[in-house]
C-alpha cells in the first residue's frame, strides 16, 4: 500500500517537473521522447561587391582670372585695382565689369582711409564706391570677431527704402566674406530689427536717423567703435530735417580725428560744404557731371500731348511697345491713385508707391516689382527716389515734376552704372511750362515730338 501511494506520487512529481520544462502535460509518464530532426543550415549568400565609388572632385578655389573681363581703353576693371578675392567674387557674380566715372574718381580714396565729399546723383554707383572701400578696409583690419550692435562701419541714409537698398547691395557684394550687415529703418519691423542687432554680430549698420538713435537711447547699438561714417544724400537730410538727428548720431562716433567720414550729396550747396567742413578732416572733393546721368545712358523723348492723348500714349506704350519694367511719376498722390484705378480697370497689372501706403506693404510691393511680377509701378516723387531695381527699361513722366533736380532723380532710375534706359515724359497744357528750367539744369534742349498714329490708339473696350 505504502509502495503503491508512494509511487503516484512520484509519477505525479514528474509530469510537474516535465510540464514546466516543455508546457506539454501528459498522461502518462513514460512518453517517449522523439529526437529532433537536425536543421540543414542555410549557408549566407555571398554579398555583393560593391563598386568602388570614384573620388569626390573639389570644387576649384574661385580666382579672380574666373572672371573675365577685357580692358577696354579708357575704362577701369575692378581687375586693375586689388581687391580681397572674396570682394571681387561678389563683384563678379554681379557682373560688374568697368568702374563708373564716380568709382574711378573716389575708389582709390576711399580705400585708402581719406574723407571724400563727393557729388553723384543716383544711378552713378556710388553706393558701391563706400561698400566695395568699406569691405576692403574691414578685411585689411582684421580686428576678430564682430560684437553684437556694434557696428565698425555706420551708413545713414534719409529714407527707408534707400536704406533697405544699401544693405540689399551690401549683402550681395559681401556674399564671400565674413561680413554682417545690420539694417534700422522706421515704419515696421520694430522687435525683428531690435531683436537682429541685440542676438547678432554686425560688422556693417545701415539705417535712418531715427531708428538709429531709438536703439542707441535703448542701449541696442553701440556706436563707439564706428570708425567709419557714410552720410548719403547729404542734401536731402538737409531738406527733411534730419542734420540734429545726424549731429547727435556723430556725437557718439569716434571723433574727426579717428574715423572716416565720407559724405555724398547729388548737390553742393553751401549748407553741405559748411557741414563737410564740421564733419570731415580735410576732405577730398569730387564731382561728377549731373549730366552724365541724364544725358549719357538715358535716351530721353518728349510727346506733344493733350490731356486726353497722354494716357492713350500711356497705355499703348505699356501694352504695344517691348519694355521690362516701367515706372510711371506723377507728381501729385491723389494723381497716383486715379491713374491707377483707370490702368487696372483696362486690364494693366500694375501697382502704386506712395507717402501713403504702409511700410510692409512698400517692402512687399517694390520686391513683386523688383520679381517682375508686376512690371508698372506709379510713384510719387518722394516714395521713388532711392529705389535702385535692377531692369527698369522705360521711366514715364506722366507729369513733369515742379523741381528740375527731380526730372534728373526720376529718370535716374533707368540708365543706372553704365546701361540704357529709356525716358518719356508727356508735356500737355500745364507740364510744358516746366521744360524750360530742366532744359537749362540738364544743359541742353529736349527733343519734342508728337506720337506716332500708333500711340494713339483707342482703348480697347473690356467686357465686365
Amino acid at each position: 500500500m505504502k509502495n503503491r501511494q508512494l509511487r503516484k506520487r512520484l509519477v505525479a512529481r514528474k509530469k510537474q517537473q516535465l510540464h514546466r520544462k516543455t508546457g506539454v502535460v501528459s498522461t502518462s509518464f513514460w512518453i517517449k521522447q522523439e529526437v529532433a530532426a537536425p536543421v540543414e543550415l542555410q549557408q549566407p549568400t555571398p554579398a555583393k561587391p560593391q563598386k568602388e565609388r570614384p573620388p569626390r572632385k573639389r570644387k576649384a578655389k574661385w580666382s579672380a582670372s574666373d572672371f573675365k573681363v577685357a580692358p577696354q581703353e579708357g575704362k577701369t576693371r575692378f581687375h586693375d585695382f586689388k581687391l580681397s578675392p572674396g570682394l571681387m567674387h561678389g563683384i563678379a557674380d554681379l557682373n560688374v565689369q568697368y568702374w563708373t566715372p564716380i568709382q574711378e574718381k573716389a575708389l582709390p580714396g576711399v580705400i585708402a582711409g581719406k574723407d571724400i565729399l563727393g557729388r553723384a546723383s543716383t544711378g552713378t554707383g556710388k553706393s558701391a564706391v563706400f561698400l566695395i572701400g568699406i569691405f576692403q578696409q574691414l578685411i585689411r583690419q582684421n580686428q576678430g570677431k564682430p560684437k553684437n550692435g556694434c557696428p565698425r562701419a555706420l551708413i545713414i541714409a534719409p529714407t527707408r527704402e534707400l536704406v533697405i537698398q544699401i544693405a540689399k547691395d551690401a549683402k550681395d557684394i559681401a556674399k564671400y566674406l565674413p561680413m554682417h550687415v545690420g539694417e534700422a529703418y522706421g515704419g515696421t519691423d520694430y522687435e525683428r530689427q531690435m531683436n537682429n542687432l541685440k542676438n547678432r554680430p554686425v560688422d556693417i549698420l545701415v539705417a535712418t536717423p531715427g531708428r538709429l538713435l531709438d536703439f542707441s537711447r535703448k542701449r541696442v547699438v553701440n556706436l563707439r567703435e564706428a570708425a567709419i561714417m557714410v552720410i548719403d544724400e547729404a542734401d536731402r537730410m538737409l531738406d527733411m530735417g534730419f542734420i540734429p538727428d545726424v549731429r547727435s548720431i556723430i556725437h557718439q562716433i569716434p571723433n574727426r580725428d579717428k574715423r572716416q567720414t565720407l559724405m555724398f550729396s547729388a548737390t553742393f550747396t553751401e549748407d553741405v560744404k559748411r557741414l563737410a567742413s564740421q564733419w570731415c578732416t580735410d576732405p577730398v572733393s569730387i564731382e561728377t557731371e549731373t549730366e552724365e546721368v541724364a544725358v549719357g545712358t538715358v535716351k530721353q523723348i518728349v510727346y506733344m500731348v493733350t490731356k486726353q492723348e497722354k494716357y492713350l500714349v500711356l497705355y499703348n506704350i505699356i501694352k504695344n511697345t517691348e519694355h521690362d519694367r516701367i515706372m510711371i511719376f506723377v507728381n501729385m498722390k491723389r494723381d497716383v491713385n486715379s491713374l491707377y484705378k483707370r490702368l487696372r480697370g483696362d486690364g494693366v497689372n500694375c501697382t502704386v508707391l506712395s507717402g501713403d501706403v504702409p511700410q510692409n506693404k512698400r517692402t512687399k510691393r517694390l520686391e513683386r516689382f523688383r520679381q517682375g511680377t508686376v512690371q508698372v509701378m506709379i510713384a510719387t516723387d518722394v516714395a521713388g527716389r532711392g529705389i535702385h531695381i535692377e531692369g527698369i527699361s522705360h521711366v514715364v513722366n506722366y507729369t513733369l515734376p515742379y523741381e528740375p533736380e527731380d526730372y534728373v532723380h526720376r529718370i535716374g532710375r533707368t540708365g543706372r552704372a553704365g546701361k540704357s534706359g529709356i525716358s518719356i515724359s508727356f508735356a500737355d497744357e500745364d507740364s510744358s511750362f516746366y521744360m524750360m528750367d530742366i532744359e537749362e539744369y540738364i544743359g541742353e534742349a529736349l527733343p519734342c515730338e508728337e506720337p506716332v498714329e500708333e500711340l494713339l490708339l483707342p482703348v480697347p473696350k473690356t467686357r465686365k
